[in-house]
């Protein structure tokens, strides 16, 4: 875990370069779950996600001369958007390692903000390679697993505390850890009594396999939440998720779509399936309503956070909705969540494949 203070640290410095984004209670998704709801409006930070944030306070904490010396990252989406924008405006020659098959939408942003691209046919040899760009004079800026990246996303955290003080529960997706080690530092170090609840998707789980398997795994991303597609969690994010009140919740990607859909028609935000499987797992969870379907306007709150969405809750989640299955070799799988009432019709169906 990270030292508040180092967040704090962090938030000063980026201050002038990033967005304090909203943080606003829907009224829909409050009713729906029978508690106080927020959404945490990341997607409205410059590139779209909060990215930049960690991307700024690992260049600003560089040196001149690593800075000059232009750096280099890892990346098929975000992170490679974040890490660009915060090069072209710190003057910083900025070279993105992509795969191969990074959908051209990453692509031309990404060199819209004026980086540097080149491609790697996997995501193993895109790591190599930028070590070895590294050797060669560039400073290596990792997408999650580094202290100042993790400092700058935990600003987001910070936000949320300062934004509404009682909350109770954070819930953070999670693809390398980067956003859950900086977020739940944050969040315990100015709030201690809220709990953290880390987030993945099926085929993207690994943070889950590593924890049940007691060491750091390496797997395959295989889920359609590309941007939750890291091959390995950082230690840090397993450390910290290991102590968690309960394991990583694990959604369907189908999951995740029906919850993307929920708030795209009620909060008319089209979020990736990286910030929608945060809403799934709350739905997964089960929280119960109040018999008015209102919550009283005195509940506690727990909430939940990731790139494009956070929220509140009153009641607290059972562990007991999720499904165990006594095993060690494999991590706790939630449940399909329930669609809401008024997903009908095409909503139900799974989304075409080309279409995520």
């Amino acid at each position: 875990m990270l030292d508040i203070n180092d967040v704090r640290a962090a938030r000063t410095r980026i201050t002038p370069y990033v967005r304090r984004t909203p943080l606003e209670r829907s009224t829909t998704l409050s009713n729906l779950l029978g508690t106080n709801v927020y959404l945490k409006y990341e997607l409205f930070q410059k590139t779209g996600s909060f990215k930049p944030r960690g991307a700024f306070n690992t260049m600003l904490c560089l040196t001149d001369e690593e800075r000059s010396a232009g750096v280099v990252g890892v990346s098929g989406g975000n992170f490679a958007q974040g890490m660009a924008y915060a090069g072209q405006t710190l003057g910083v020659d900025t070279l993105v390692l992509m795969p191969e098959t990074t959908p051209a939408n990453y692509v031309n942003a990404t060199r819209g903000y004026g980086a540097s691209i080149e491609f790697e046919p996997t995501i193993d040899t895109l790591f190599t390679a930028a070590e070895e760009r590294a050797a060669a004079g560039r400073t290596l800026l990792h997408p999650f697993d580094r202290r100042d990246m993790m400092a700058g996303n935990g600003t987001v955290g910070l936000e949320i505390v300062e934004d509404v003080p009682d909350v109770t529960d954070v819930f953070v997706s999670v693809g390398g850890g980067g956003l859950l080690s900086g977020v739940g530092s944050a969040v315990k170090g100015a709030a201690p009594k809220a709990r953290l609840w880390a987030v993945e998707t099926e085929g993207a789980d690994v943070l889950a396999r590593s924890i049940a398997a007691g060491e750091q795994l390496r797997m395959t991303p295989t889920s359609r939440a590309k941007t939750l597609g890291s091959p390995y969690a950082a230690q840090t994010a397993i450390d910290m998720a290991a102590g968690l009140a309960a394991p990583p919740i694990v959604v369907s990607d189908e999951a995740a779509y029906l919850a993307m859909v929920t708030l795209m028609e009620r909060a008319k935000v089209l979020p990736e399936l990286a910030a929608s499987c945060t809403l799934a797992a709350a739905l997964t969870a089960g929280v119960p309503s109040e018999p008015s379907g209102s919550p009283p306007a005195s509940a506690p709150t727990i909430g939940w956070c990731c790139s494009s969405a956070a929220a509140m809750s009153r009641s607290p989640i059972s562990p007991k909705c999720t499904r165990h299955t006594g095993k060690t070799d494999r991590p706790p799988r939630a449940a399909h969540a329930r669609p809401p009432r008024f997903l009908t019709g095409p909503c139900r169906s799974r989304p075409a494949k080309a279409g995520i």
